[in-house]
């Protein structure tokens, strides 16, 4: 946590110093902010809690690297089903009610996976955890959208991913101090941790006035409007570059543990730390991201650069790196990078649909995409591991979908820094226009 933090502190200082100043963060603004960034942060290390407990489950049901990923799989599958009519209900009944949804049945479905008998019951709660904890991303993301200055928006949304490293150092926290002593369903217990942060939520988040006033003036919401003329094209781009990026992204990490454990001989301490500590450094990628597409250059194209230096990175990472020192700084530079750019895709994604349909597109070309990935990446790439060894499934079924996913950002139209939402709306129309 110390690190995380410090390492948060000082990325922070420096981009305030280099960057201009920063409008609008104050008052609500800056409350909302900081409760969505908490709650993303516990929904994080929540969903973390399994990748690290992932080789002693293997142990105590006795299964292959492929068949826990197949409960990975199946449970991401159930998940992204769920999770879609979970963000249409966002836009249909309110952000505040559904984040405190979302922190109540995250928090209680996790802990129950400390007392699953068996894989088919943990593949359930499985599901059911992601949906309900994966909903604060589409919901945080509306929040944040609909509340900031356009100036700042992007810097904000991209800092909001920060969330994803900070929870997986907590989480690594949790697993190096209970998983060798304790085992690994007590480590589930932590998810009781965040349960009581839903009375922060019911005090200081308000529903967004714009969102408010969007709902009052125009119908309700459907799925299939994201299909519509003009909104297809980058509904179907932004829904595959998606699945490639969170298909390499949860065949990565998901998977680390068990690659740190049997490929580099690490016990659970020293790799639960690495993890840990990379994931901390990695902060300073997802600022500087968010900081590079909000000032100097455009999110579409910010998104491009982070992801193929991550995926070249990566292949640093698996085939170059011999002591425990090299691999945490590959680990930390790769994840600057590759886990980094989450935090540019994630403000673009929230600012190219309309208000109406905000949630709804997050939960789609987001959650989604993010679930049906981490169903088929683990599970494929484990596969591959069986088969072809660490490295070269890793190589193959991890970097070359990653650079597939920055290549088709390329396709995409760049979106000027400053617009209110409304104004990207029309931007967009008038160049779908001319395109046309």
């Amino acid at each position: 946590m110390s690190a995380a933090f410090w390492t948060a502190t000082a990325t922070w200082s420096w981009c305030t110093a280099t960057a201009p100043e920063l409008p609008g963060f104050r008052g609500y603004p800056a409350r909302a902010f900081v409760v969505c960034l908490v709650a993303y942060t516990t929904a994080q290390m929540d969903l973390a809690l399994f990748g690290y407990a992932t080789p002693a489950i293997r142990e105590e049901f006795g299964l292959s690297l492929s068949g826990v990923m197949a409960i990975v799989s199946c449970a991401f599958v159930l998940g992204g089903i769920l999770i879609v009519w979970l963000g249409l209900w966002t836009d249909r009944w309110g952000r505040k009610g559904m984040f405190q949804f979302s922190l109540v049945g995250s928090s209680l479905l996790v802990t129950l996976h400390s007392v699953v008998p068996n894989p088919v019951s943990l593949s359930v709660l499985r599901g059911l955890s992601i949906a309900v904890g994966g909903l604060t991303y589409p919901v945080t993301g509306a929040v944040i959208a609909e509340e900031f200055q356009a100036r700042v928006r992007g810097l904000f949304m991209g800092l909001l991913q920060i969330g994803y490293p900070l929870g997986w150092a907590l989480a690594s926290v949790w697993a190096a101090w209970l998983l060798s002593d304790l085992g690994w369903r007590l480590l589930f217990l932590v998810g009781l941790v965040s349960l009581p942060f839903v009375w922060v939520v019911r005090r200081v988040i308000r529903e967004p006035p714009r969102f408010t006033q969007a709902r009052q003036q125009q119908e309700q919401p459907r799925i299939r409007e994201l299909l519509a003329p003009g909104v297809r094209h980058r509904t179907l781009l932004l829904f595959s570059a998606q699945f490639l990026f969170v298909w390499a992204y949860a065949g990565s990490i998901f998977l680390f543990p068990s690659y740190l454990n049997e490929n580099r001989d690490l016990e659970a301490f020293d790799f639960s730390l690495l993890i840990g500590a990379g994931n901390a450094i990695g902060i300073i990628g997802y600022v500087l991201a968010a900081v590079t597409g909000e000032f100097w250059m455009t999110r579409r194209n910010t998104v491009v650069l982070w992801t193929l230096l991550g995926a070249a990175t990566f292949q640093v990472m698996v085939w170059f790196t011999q002591t425990y020192t090299e691999l945490l700084i590959a680990y930390a530079v790769m994840s600057m990078f590759f886990y980094g750019s989450a935090a540019v895709k994630f403000a673009y994604l929230a600012e190219v649909f309309p208000t109406r349909l905000r949630a709804t597109a997050l939960s789609t070309c987001g959650s989604l995409a993010v679930t049906l990935g981490s169903a088929g990446g683990p599970f494929v790439v484990a596969l591959a591991v069986e088969r072809l060894g660490w490295n070269l499934g890793y190589a193959v079924l991890v970097g070359v979908p990653l650079a597939a996913a920055g290549l088709l950002y390329t396709f995409l139209t760049p979106v000027p820094s400053g617009l209110e939402v409304e104004e990207v709306e029309a931007f967009l129309a008038r160049s779908d226009a001319r395109g046309s």
